[in-house]
């Protein structure tokens, strides 16, 4: 989280938005850092509190006013500050810079939320926080609100217009994404043929998946998106046949992070969903997001070779 704060007044801006710190020759993305930290830290204090996760209440009232009655203080002292508060300190500090990742946060720690058997009516709770906290920002048009605002736009521009008269030259990137899927065909241009590369504005990180089909066709593409779904299924067989809670709650946390950003990616690219800027996941250009991914994956690898060894005993 600190790291990501400081981010806003050292970091290299982009777009309009402050994301990296340089180190070196390498640009550090936080980010992707806290991506993977929420997962581990919500399977951690999860983990502790499965004897009475039945009860825990961990989301405390909208009526803010009221938190320092003796019910509210008790809410915060049990699992408010524990797993309520690291929520949302998390989603707060990269919106500024980065919505999709800040919602992509918060979706994956509701998954860890499930994950961890906490009530649905908890879970609930903190789906009507982020709700308030959402509209709080869209009226103050704080962070990069009129971006996602643009986004959502043209989305909506691209599914409810007729589109056959429009200049090539004022098609949107996810048009063009498009066409590169469609030019790719069955089995690909070829290696470093793209033709739609050198008309986009991010075609090596927002839009990788249409490149690679382009280049390799969707019979490979297929495959590609067979191995993400792959790595999500072995984490489930992982969670289910480790004994000990807290290593297999973060197996399959952090699979879902990798197989859902995926498929977020390859959904913006067909236009199923608005533009997000989210990468695909060991494909697109991007040191922290392959740092960090291998790190999850390593993460995975490192339970199962324990389960296989007999290394944990049952909680």
């Amino acid at each position: 989280i600190g790291l990501t704060l400081l981010a806003y007044f050292i970091g290299r801006t982009t777009n309009g938005a402050a994301r990296w710190i340089p180190i070196g020759g390498f640009q550090l993305q936080p980010s992707e850092i806290l991506k993977v930290t929420i997962i581990m830290y919500l399977a951690r204090q999860l983990s502790l509190r499965q004897k009475f996760i039945s009860t825990l209440q961990i989301v405390p009232s909208l009526k803010f006013w009221t938190w320092l009655t003796p019910k509210q203080r008790r809410i915060w002292r049990d699992g408010g500050r524990y797993i309520f508060a690291p929520i949302v300190l998390t989603c707060a500090v990269i919106l500024p810079a980065h919505t999709s990742s800040a919602v992509l946060a918060f979706a994956i720690s509701l998954a860890m939320l499930f994950i961890g058997r906490v009530r649905w009516i908890e879970i609930w709770r903190v789906i009507q926080w982020a709700l308030v906290g959402v509209a709080f920002v869209a009226v103050l048009g704080l962070g990069r609100s009129h971006t996602a605002g643009g986004r959502i736009s043209t989305w909506i521009e691209l599914w409810t217009t007729d589109r056959t008269e429009i200049p090539v030259e004022d098609l949107s990137d996810t048009e063009r994404s498009m066409i590169a899927i469609y030019n790719g065909g069955i089995l690909g241009r070829g290696a470093g043929q793209s033709a739609v590369r050198v008309e986009m504005t991010h075609p090596e990180s927002d839009y990788a998946f249409a490149l690679f089909v382009e280049e390799y066709g969707i019979v490979i593409a297929m495959i590609l998106i067979a191995l993400y779904v792959w790595v999500f299924f072995r984490a489930i067989e992982i969670f289910e046949r480790c004994p000990k809670k807290f290593p297999a709650m973060l197996s399959l946390g952090v699979a879902l992070l990798i197989t859902g950003q995926a498929l977020l990616h390859i959904m913006v690219s067909v236009n199923i969903l608005p533009e997000t800027g989210q990468t695909l996941p060991l494909i697109s250009r991007g040191g922290s997001s392959l740092l960090f991914t291998s790190a999850g994956l390593g993460m995975i690898l490192g339970v199962s070779r324990q389960i296989i060894d007999g290394l944990f005993k049952e909680d």
